[in-house]
């Protein structure tokens, strides 16, 4: 229910002109002039700030109400306002008191690290686009305005140089940024040495897709060392001699805590010299990064080959994703004896057959994760009701867990209903992402690729919702929520946990 106070905000903010209202009041306006698509609004608040930080989701509130409230043109309102009262302190030299009080505009949490998804009211790629044009743009002002005033001098004196007039202290602008083909070059070129003005771009998460290696390196080379703490690279086909070239820029970054190497079509299952000399180059690599505590190596060709990946790091991990990695028996029994296992939190290992030789293996890993785990992805991993079975002693030891992905397996409804019962004791457990039962599917006209084309009965998955739904109410667990839907139910981010 929305306060009197945000209800009186949204009356005020329906008018423009703002009237002159106190500075404890305008965040409040801020936030109601965003949920009301009120971008005339917010350039006005944003002129007046009178904070030294403009942080967007503390300001606007819950991701649920970014993601209903889909307003791109409010976004780009805040960030052209931003630029809009630089190039004004820029044209008013000496006139301090009419510098704006802001600093640091935050606008992170564009993408949903999690499911990896942006946020519906801008994508991460026009937002990153947004961003460098409006630093670009700043900084042809200030060079332009440079130029002027050293014209001006040379004619009155004749003099080469001048003193610098009093400049403005700028503003930072942290954010999520996210390249591609498309957006690297306006990117690249705002993150220039020689580019660096009144606005500065300071990354917190770096989301690199379909670059080559040596683009990505220029990239690291630009950013703030001091800020970074995630780095995402996918769909590159960088394989191990590409992960090689980039790896050893990332030691420059101190506070870098997640790495994510998915899709980098690395495939060592068959050894060979050059296979082995990359693992060792890429462990050697990995081991320079102190503050690792997650890595992705999804859809990695890992088989046999996990232990000479992880042994030189000097630190256990909390976050590991092995999504179809092809693991072997002894890669499981590696991550059992290891020190990263008492430290996990996160475990994904989706798309591995756990019906032949792996079973065992995993719930020897769960075991010993148990303290810890509070995610655990097992999708599409041909787990079935005597597998669940097995697993579920080891998994009612996982006392911490939050999250468990097990959509894509075939599992009954008898089995899934047996699992309901015997994890409500989970007391932290708020999610579970479950497969529609094999028991709810019914026949259909094979399809073209020879698929039997066996079709969801939606009566019966209906009834199968509503049961479960009802268990949960009747045992007190509203918290707790059951989801046979795969889409807009992400999972928990590292930084998060």
């Amino acid at each position: 229910m929305d306060s009197l106070l945000f209800l009186c905000a949204r009356r005020v903010v329906a008018h423009s002109p703002l009237p002159a209202l106190p500075a404890n009041l305008q965040p409040v306006l801020f936030q109601a002039a965003f949920l009301d698509g009120r971008p005339m609004v917010l350039c006005e608040l944003v002129a007046a700030w009178p904070f030294p930080v403009l942080n967007f989701q503390q300001l606007v509130g819950r991701r649920e109400l970014l993601r209903d409230h889909p307003c791109m043109l409010c976004v780009q309102a805040v960030i052209l306002a931003v630029v809009d009262q630089l190039r004004r302190q820029l044209e008013e030299p000496g006139h301090d008191a009419r510098w704006v009080r802001l600093r640091v505009l935050d606008i992170t949490g564009l993408l949903d690290s999690a499911s990896g998804r942006a946020l519906a009211w801008m994508s991460g790629w026009s937002g990153t686009v947004t961003l460098a044009k409006a630093c670009m743009e700043v900084s042809k002002h200030q060079r332009e305005f440079q130029r002027r005033g050293s014209r001006r001098h040379k004619g009155r004196s004749g003099a080469a140089t001048a003193a610098a007039a009093p400049q403005p202290p700028g503003v930072d602008v942290h954010a999520d940024l996210f390249v591609n083909e498309a957006s690297y070059g306006v990117l690249r070129d705002a993150l220039q040495p020689g580019a660096a003005g009144l606005l500065r771009l300071k990354c917190r998460e770096l989301r690199a897709e379909q670059l080559s290696a040596s683009a990505i390196v220029a990239l690291l080379r630009s950013l703030d060392p001091s800020f970074l703490r995630r780095v995402d690279v996918r769909f590159n086909n960088l394989g191990l001699s590409g992960l090689s070239v980039i790896l050893p820029h990332l030691a420059r970054f101190p506070e870098l805590r997640s790495l994510k190497l998915q899709y980098s079509n690395v495939d060592v299952r068959r050894p060979t010299p050059e296979s082995a000399i990359g693992i060792r180059r890429l462990a050697g690599q990995l081991g320079m990064l102190p503050s690792l505590r997650e890595l992705n190596l999804g859809s990695s060709r890992l088989s046999g080959n996990l232990r000479q990946i992880l042994c030189d790091l000097q630190a256990p991990l909390e976050s590991l994703e092995l999504a179809f990695c092809s693991l072997a028996p002894a890669d499981l029994a590696f991550l059992s004896q290891s020190f990263h296992a008492p430290a996990l939190k996160r475990l994904d290992l989706s798309g591995h057959d756990f019906s032949q030789g792996l079973l065992e293996p995993l719930r020897l890993l769960l075991e010993e994760t148990s303290a810890s785990l509070l995610h655990l992805d097992l999708r599409e991993c041909r787990v079935a009701d005597s597998h669940l079975d097995a697993l579920l002693p080891t998994l009612r030891h996982c006392s911490r867990l939050r999250f468990l992905g097990l959509y894509g397996n075939s599992l009954s409804t008898a089995a899934l209903r047996d699992l309901l019962h015997r994890t409500l004791e989970l007391r932290e457990l708020r999610l579970v992402v479950y497969p529609c039962p094999v028991d709810c599917y019914k026949p259909g006209p094979p399809r073209s690729d020879g698929d039997l084309g066996d079709a969801v009965d939606e009566e019966l998955l209906a009834e199968v919702q509503v049961e479960f739904m009802r268990v949960l109410e009747s045992s007190g667990r509203s918290d707790l929520v059951w989801s046979s839907n795969p889409r807009g139910h992400g999972g928990l981010d590292f930084f998060s946990l």
